[in-house]
């Protein structure tokens, strides 16, 4: 996936360029075998989305339930989608009708991000409302070491939000992860929709951006958000 969001941003940087035309498209050629070739990689994933939805429905908060149920629910039929865009590029089944199906799967994976958003929000409320009642009901005396950048900080007003939820992400690494990758994932489906058009240099960044946090994730399972 970074491999093919690299060959992306780079051909993008680099069509316009008298010299660099073979280049730029070698790279696009890469993308698209990058692209059917990750489409095939998928093909178990519904499944995956299945058993992950059920497990989320046993969530005892009902905000977070809803949310990642419906997210993975949804996910689920963009793999569908997605493998019957994979027949058709390998021409299983010639004829599907390519725009439909992948008008049906990107609405269904910007669906399942808008709703791993809406948790991602939760969770950011839910702390905030915390923080403030920790600052409206501790002693004017007491400074705690662990609470020092919260005490000082006045929940009035833009300003004061901004530097609350500055704090509360920098003391939840795995939610400004998750935060991150769902808003980073958010402009393909958003460009492809026509919401609002970008071009494959910034979605290109994005899906790099997004990936290298997957990657982290991975390698680090304490950063991911649990469920």
């Amino acid at each position: 996936r970074a491999t093919q969001y690299t060959c992306m941003l780079l051909s993008y940087l680099i069509e316009h360029k008298a010299d660099k035309e073979k280049l730029a498209m070698k790279l696009k050629q890469l993308e698209s075998s990058m692209s059917s070739g990750r489409k095939m990689f998928r093909l178990g994933n519904m499944v995956h989305a299945l058993v992950a939805a059920r497990r989320t429905t046993q969530l005892p908060d009902v905000v977070p339930r809803f949310c990642l149920t419906a997210s993975n629910l949804t996910r689920a039929l963009y793999f569908v989608c997605d493998a019957v865009l994979w027949l058709k590029s390998v021409g299983l089944q010639p004829d599907v009708d390519k725009p439909k199906w992948r008008n049906w799967a990107t609405k269904c994976y910007y669906f399942s991000l808008l709703m791993n958003l809406a948790r991602d929000w939760y969770e950011i409320s839910w702390r905030l409302e915390q923080a403030v009642q920790e600052e409206k009901t501790k002693e004017k005396s007491f400074w705690d070491k662990h609470n020092q950048d919260l005490n000082c900080v006045k929940c009035d007003g833009l300003h004061g939000f901004l530097l609350l939820l500055f704090q509360i992400l920098k003391r939840h690494p795995p939610l400004l992860l998750d935060l991150v990758k769902n808003l980073c994932d958010l402009s393909g489906p958003l460009d492809t929709l026509g919401i609002y058009k970008t071009n494959p240099g910034v979605i290109g960044f994005c899906g790099i951006l997004s990936s290298l946090v997957g990657i982290l994730t991975l390698a680090s399972p304490h950063l991911k958000l649990k469920q």
